[in-house]
């Protein structure tokens, strides 16, 4: 077993280096924190064994992650009915026809049982901010896009997570009917939002009587509060303090506008911190033995998860003329899935095999190889496809400058005298 301090320190000081490595690159960073957790974890040099540290993982992830969460609620604030209505079609025609085509890939191609393939489509249904935010931000996606993208993964993360457990629950047998699914996922994911905006309420209230030089006392009862919400929302309601988060966000976002700004730009560098650490840390828990069951149909389950994507954008633009075919392209492109996902799929492993129910490891191989095909793949292929759809914003005439003298990649680089023509933009 190793020293739980030893793992911290490896795992925080292989994220730093992945961080550095893709900025000197233009790599990538999502895909190099994945790569470095494999690099020093089970299924490299076993520097880092996750399991090492037991039953006190779970909670740090939650909390850490819940940071995430909170920050991006800072920033969800969708101006123009045009973008609003955008989000909702997507969020809830992935909700169901994602749900739908998730469980029938993972049953019929890559061979899970139907109780464990739906919990398979639920769980993938997150497309976080720990992955997206950091990847749009680093190729510079135009704004409307960005929004678009963090926003869908900012609603469905929690949800997914929800609907994950009350369906395993469901596999389990603590549960007898998908009546009861709905009433709970409601029950769970209104509960941590009503809890949340009014803990949002009364931070802001805080917040507005603290003198506007204390930034650093602005921060820790921000954390404060983030922290007791969501583990009180825990304890109350399993799994709605992730929804509690990004209602505090949302909440504290909206009513304090530029004290927001002040606050969410130390907020900003705690998430990326705990993003630096947390990936690296859940992708060192993957062996490749776990992955090679699956075969072939595991990857060719997640191909056509990749592709069904484009149908699910497809007809959640319906209706949405402002949404050009160049916005529909990247929007079915980019869709890799994160941390939350790998904590939950985990987490279920070992709950199936303490209950007895075969299938638990083949679950989490597929989530793992869901993680790492659409990391890599779209990591990679997303500045490539953005930058040939005209969909960049432009760089700034300083970061113009230090791209090209540390040589990065050409999809980071200022496009002189290129017009922006995708349809979808955020109303000033």
């Amino acid at each position: 077993m190793m020293n739980s301090e030893l793992i911290w320190g490896a795992s925080f000081f292989a994220g730093a280096l992945a961080q550095l490595i893709a900025r000197i690159s233009g790599l990538p960073a999502v895909v190099l924190l994945l790569a470095m957790g494999l690099l020093v974890g089970k299924a490299g040099f076993h520097l880092v064994q996750p399991d090492s540290l037991g039953s006190g993982l779970e909670p740090l992830v939650g909390l850490l992650v819940s940071l995430v969460l909170f920050d991006g609620g800072l920033n969800l604030r969708l101006a123009g009915q045009q973008l609003q209505r955008t989000v909702i079609q997507l969020v809830l025609v992935r909700l169901v026809l994602g749900l739908v085509g998730g469980a029938l890939l993972a049953h019929a191609v890559a061979g899970l049982s139907w109780p464990l393939a739906w919990v398979f489509g639920a769980i993938v249904l997150a497309t976080g901010p720990t992955v997206i935010t950091p990847l749009v931000r680093q190729m510079r996606l135009q704004i409307g896009l960005s929004q678009v993208l963090e926003a869908e993964g900012l609603i469905l993360e929690p949800t997914a997570a929800v609907l994950a457990l009350l369906l395993l629950q469901l596999a389990l047998g603590d549960l007898t009917g998908w009546q009861q699914v709905v009433s709970l996922l409601v029950l769970r994911l209104g509960g941590g939002a009503l809890i949340g905006a009014l803990a949002g309420w009364l931070l802001v209230l805080v917040l507005e009587r603290l003198p506007e030089q204390a930034e650093g006392l602005q921060l820790q009862v921000s954390l404060g509060m983030l922290f007791l919400v969501v583990a009180s929302c825990q304890t109350l309601l399993p799994e709605a303090g992730f929804p509690a988060a990004v209602m505090v966000g949302v909440v504290v976002g909206l009513r304090l506008d530029q004290q927001a700004s002040r606050l969410d730009a130390l907020i900003a560098q705690l998430a990326q911190l705990a993003i630096t650490v947390l990936f690296p840390l859940l992708a060192a828990d993957l062996a490749w033995g776990e992955l090679s069951p699956l075969g072939w149909g595991g990857v060719l389950c997640v191909l056509g998860l990749m592709l069904f994507r484009w149908l699910v954008v497809q007809c959640a633009g319906v209706g949405l003329p402002h949404l050009g075919w160049r916005d529909r392209l990247m929007l079915s492109w980019v869709a890799p899935r994160g941390i939350v996902t790998a904590a939950v799929a985990s987490l279920f492993a070992l709950d199936l095999q303490a209950a007895g129910v075969p299938g638990g490891g083949a679950l989490k191989g597929l989530v793992f190889l869901t993680i790492l095909i659409t990391v890599a793949v779209q990591g990679f292929s997303a500045p490539w496809l953005a930058q040939s759809l005209d969909l960049l914003e432009p760089a700034l005439p300083s970061e113009a400058a230090f791209d090209a003298a540390a040589g990065l990649a050409s999809g980071l680089e200022q496009q002189p005298g290129g017009e922006q023509v995708g349809t979808l933009k955020a109303s000033q």
